[in-house]
């Protein structure tokens, strides 16, 4: 989503490097293929759990504020141009959330029913390579159609 719609919202969204976006969806996607190879030893557990703080940070304090997107603002992103454009804050938030979800079901279901678990895993996984290989955050999707669906709050 381009700050051009978010400037349409009621409300002033901060717009953040798409591009850092898909770095750090990058990363997940690594710890979560690497948690999916790993997941029955405990340094599988340790890795979900690292990513789960990670996708907490990005949901509740913000995208910018996890330790993926320090790596990108401090190491990657002076290497590059301006971005062309900026995106709302508010659908990658709300991705960082479902993973949060996705994320807390796998440690449970890794401790309970293992395939519960791993199916988990493989979910945010999936979301994650589609948003660092191919740029299409399914969360900010599901963002999109919800707030098209609810109705607007005053």
């Amino acid at each position: 989503m381009t700050q051009s719609l978010a400037a349409a919202s009621t409300t002033r969204a901060v717009g953040i490097d798409p591009r850092g976006a898909r770095f750090a969806a990058g990363i997940t996607a690594v710890v979560l293929a690497l948690t999916l190879v790993l997941h029955a030893s405990a340094v599988g557990v340790v890795l979900l759990a690292l990513q789960t703080v990670v996708f907490a940070l990005g949901a509740f304090r913000g995208p910018s504020a996890t330790p993926y997107a320090t790596v990108y603002r401090r190491f990657v992103r002076p290497r590059l141009g301006p971005p062309t454009e900026l995106e709302d804050v508010r659908p990658l938030r709300f991705a960082q959330s479902v993973g949060l979800g996705f994320s807390v079901v796998a440690l449970i279901g890794l401790a309970v029913v293992p395939v519960v678990g791993v199916l988990a895993i493989a979910a945010a996984f999936v979301a994650a390579f589609l948003n660092a290989v191919f740029g299409y955050c399914l969360g900010c999707e599901v963002y999109l159609l919800l707030r098209r669906a609810l109705p607007a709050t005053p």
